[in-house]
């Protein structure tokens, strides 16, 4: 769930879909999620403040780098689709 979804906040769904994609990536390449809680409110505050470990051993550093861009908590600084596409080598 974005941020911007957590805090009831006004959302731009193509936002909410590269965040999700943020974290599909992530699912995909460490097999678990970037955020976990022992709590619904301890994992929704996670999410608030896009606080994630990334295994670097699990992924490339330009893995890394998109997955940042995604998991930008800022839904107007988070990466677009176009953006990723015409910014980076690994897509």
């Amino acid at each position: 769930m974005a941020p911007e979804l957590v805090r009831k906040n006004e959302y731009d769904g193509r936002q909410v879909d590269m965040w999700a994609l943020g974290v599909l990536l992530y699912a995909m390449l460490t097999g678990m999620f970037p955020f976990r809680g022992q709590s619904e409110s301890e994992l929704y505050g996670r999410i608030q403040r896009g606080q994630y470990k990334m295994p670097a051993e699990l992924m490339s550093r330009d893995a890394r780098i998109i997955i940042q861009k995604l998991l930008e908590t800022d839904p107007r600084k988070r990466a677009r689709a176009r953006d990723l596409i015409r910014e980076s080598a690994w897509i």
